[in-house]
């Protein structure tokens, strides 16, 4: 086939996860669905962080910012496809292509950051809580966000330059539901060594290194509550983990699991349902696990809603 460079007329079809008729009315009921349910969850998490006073601390701080991040996380691919199902096409722009693997990059780099962030932030409450609130005071902890923005950022813009290097043949079909960086590498039609060299290098530093910050700031808990003498002590620090432990373990569980996926089996659709895991249901499910295992924000959730009833 015929390669060329791209303009924003050129065009890829996202081959999606089934091409079943008869099942993309259900298809597009169930992520419509949990697109509803994640966006609705993390923005009430979100909300009742802001309003309630008792949530003004550095682990809501973080909490807020994963859930802003999981709600962009998803506004990124799944819009796009209940579009397509409605429109019943398959097709993205080259521009629109970029942008959502800029943007999944971005996103997904952020969710591994802050979630490390808010191990350390855990670390220091139960090793060093006399010094908790000098440690993480506000303006470090702003500055650790912003940090890991900057850094997502410039990383994510790197493999997008480098993606523009590359040549892709007329009709290009990713088979997936929305341009994922590896899927959309091995579709060039130009060699793409680089970039996956590139890749490999930085799944490296931002999978495995904030994995590696947040085994060794649970395992300095862990070392830390063995000492104390008191068992309702340590199950009362222990259970302010809970919820980001579960999150964790959510979070990096799905993400193996596309990579294996990928690295194991040819198959785009399990690759694709692997996908749906890491990036869809993950971030829908967040909400529930913070709210339902943590009494403070289900006060303040309760309490906002007492506050918007009687507007309804």
């Amino acid at each position: 086939m015929e390669a060329e460079n791209h303009t924003e007329a050129s065009q890829f079809l996202l081959l999606g996860l089934s091409d079943d008729p008869e099942l993309q009315p259900i298809l597009c009921g169930v992520f419509l669905s949990m697109y509803l349910f994640t966006v609705l969850g993390n923005l009430l998490i979100i909300v009742a962080i802001i309003s309630d006073s008792h949530l003004h601390t550095p682990m809501y701080f973080f909490l807020a910012n994963l859930s802003f991040v999981d709600i962009c996380f998803t506004s990124t691919t799944v819009p796009k496809m209940l579009v397509n199902i409605q429109a019943q096409r398959k097709t993205i722009s080259y521009i629109g292509c970029l942008i959502q693997v800029y943007f999944t990059m971005i996103f997904s780099g952020m969710d591994h950051c802050i979630l490390t962030v808010m191990a350390y932030d855990r670390y220091v409450a139960i090793c060093h809580p006399l010094y908790y609130m000098v440690i993480m005071n506000p303006r470090f902890c702003g500055t650790l966000v912003l940090i890991s923005w900057f850094i997502i950022v410039s990383v994510s813009l790197l493999h997008i330059l480098l993606m523009r290097q590359l040549t892709f043949c007329i009709g290009t079909e990713i088979p997936h539901f929305f341009c994922e960086l590896t899927q959309t590498l091995k579709v060039a039609c130009s060699d793409y060594f680089i970039n996956t060299i590139v890749l490999n290098v930085a799944t490296a530093i931002m999978g495995v290194f904030p994995l590696m910050g947040i085994l060794f700031s649970y395992s300095r808990i862990v070392s830390s509550l063995m000492r104390m003498s008191s068992a309702r002590g340590k199950y009362k620090a222990f259970s302010t983990c809970g919820s980001h432990l579960s999150v964790v373990s959510l979070f990096y569980g799905t993400g193996l699991g596309v990579h294996l996926s990928s690295a194991l089996t040819h198959s785009s659709l399990q690759n694709s349902i692997a996908s749906v895991m890491y990036a869809v249901v993950t971030p829908m499910l967040n909400p529930f696990i913070y709210s339902l295992r943590n009494k403070d924000v289900k006060g303040a959730l309760r309490r906002l809603l007492n506050l918007a009833a009687p507007c309804l």
